[in-house]
């Protein structure tokens, strides 16, 4: 990985008048433009039966930068399904293949106001396969509770977000 680099250290003219310090970081993961530096997978687990409701596997990862247990970098050639794949496996021992997509979003930028850095959201059923070695909590965590006493990313938090939102607007709440 190429060591980090400073952009700009002047000050940003907001309007003729008004300056402002503007901070940010530029992602070094992936050498040249290859449209995204990361993948967020959600790994939709659904009952054939109904045994359960609606869940997802999180993981907990140490994240220094806010101090808490809370996504995958990708390879510079490779699709992002497939690195959803590769990461989903390696992260928490759950498999899924090509057909198991369900969606993949276009390219979309984490926080633009302070970073570079780019992903894109991969959605797929997949099936568990643990494996011994792998030294990350896996949980499994139904759709509806997502928000209750996690730190999760603001991504999966927005998506808890939309999943609580479709299911009022079908059970008439927002009629």
């Amino acid at each position: 990985m190429p060591p980090a680099k400073v952009i700009s250290t002047g000050p940003l003219e907001i309007s003729r008048s008004k300056f402002r310090v503007w901070e940010c970081a530029e992602r070094k993961v992936v050498e040249g433009f290859t449209g995204k530096d990361a993948v967020a997978v959600v790994a939709i687990l659904k009952s054939k039966t109904n045994a359960f409701p609606l869940s997802t596997v999180v993981i907990e990862q140490y994240r220094p930068p806010i101090d808490k247990l809370i996504i995958g970098t990708s390879d510079p050639e490779e699709e992002a399904e497939a690195t959803a794949l590769r990461e989903l496996e390696e992260e928490t021992g759950y498999r899924a293949t090509l057909e198991d997509v369900i969606e993949c979003s276009p390219t979309v930028v984490c926080d633009p106001g302070m970073t570079t850095a780019k992903m894109k959201l991969v959605m797929e059923y997949p099936v568990p396969h643990p494996d011994p070695g792998e030294h990350i909590v896996v949980k499994v965590v139904e759709l509806a509770k997502l928000k209750q006493g996690f730190m999760v990313d603001a991504r999966l938090s927005h998506f808890a977000t939309g999943y609580d939102m479709a299911e009022r607007v079908r059970n008439g709440l927002f009629s």
